[in-house]
């Protein structure tokens, strides 16, 4: 089980990854349309553009704001995922359910996490507060060659 927790840890720090830079891409076409708009505005002598690119950048800055808050704590508890922490978990059993609403990607992400992070094992792993160690298995006997 200590695999899956691991790997539920690296998809959402992914898919917060991916949403962060979604984000940043948002603010550039925005900031790109903003400074288009005033350009274009100031070129044309009508005021517009000019009164409308303030509104398109401060637009961009608060969706990538908005997707930040929504991606930092699935980025942070996939981290502390990786780590074993006890509150990774119930940050995580969190962050499952409401990727739950983000289809079909999330979905997916969110069922998966529900079902590692309610798992007996995993709930064993996580009370402990050690990292699982599993010793190496002795090597299978050989047999001897004929003579």
């Amino acid at each position: 089980m200590r695999d899956h927790i691991k790997i539920l840890g690296v998809l959402n720090i992914v898919w917060a990854s991916i949403t962060i830079v979604i984000g940043l891409v948002v603010l550039f076409v925005f900031g790109g349309l903003a400074g288009f708009l005033s350009v274009a505005g100031a070129a044309n002598s009508d005021n517009g553009g000019i009164l409308v690119a303030p509104f398109m950048a401060i637009l961009g800055v608060f969706i990538v704001a908005i997707v930040c808050i929504v991606s930092l704590p699935a980025l942070i508890g996939g981290i502390g995922l990786i780590k074993y922490k006890n509150w990774a978990r119930v940050l995580m059993i969190i962050i499952s359910v409401l990727h739950l609403f983000s289809v079909p990607i999330g979905t997916a992400l969110g069922v998966y996490g529900l079902w590692v992070l309610f798992h007996d094992d995993t709930k064993r792993i996580f009370d402990s507060n050690t990292v699982p160690y599993f010793p190496p298995q002795p090597p299978p006997p050989t047999m001897a060659p004929n003579p």
